[in-house]
């Protein structure tokens, strides 16, 4: 019977999911992300928590430059 492998995307955790087991069983706990990148074009990502999703999600995002943070403390004083 086929396995089939899912990996983790943030942290790198393998599960492995033999023919006779159900992914239901052996991903409980595990989040999947569909992520459309245009027609007929779609990536799927695989995280074993909701942590390792945070930490994709974060770098993801563009980070505002200390800089900038920094300016709004000041007005602060």
């Amino acid at each position: 019977m086929p396995r089939e492998y899912f990996i983790c995307h943030s942290c790198g955790e393998k599960v492995e999911c033999s023919g006779k087991e159900r992914p239901c069983e052996v991903l409980d706990g595990w989040l999947m992300v569909s992520l459309w990148k245009g027609p007929e074009t779609v990536e799927h990502y695989n995280f074993c928590s909701l942590t390792c999703l945070k930490t994709w999600v974060d770098t993801q995002l563009p980070q505002v430059p200390d800089a900038f943070l920094r300016a709004f403390e000041k007005g602060r004083e």
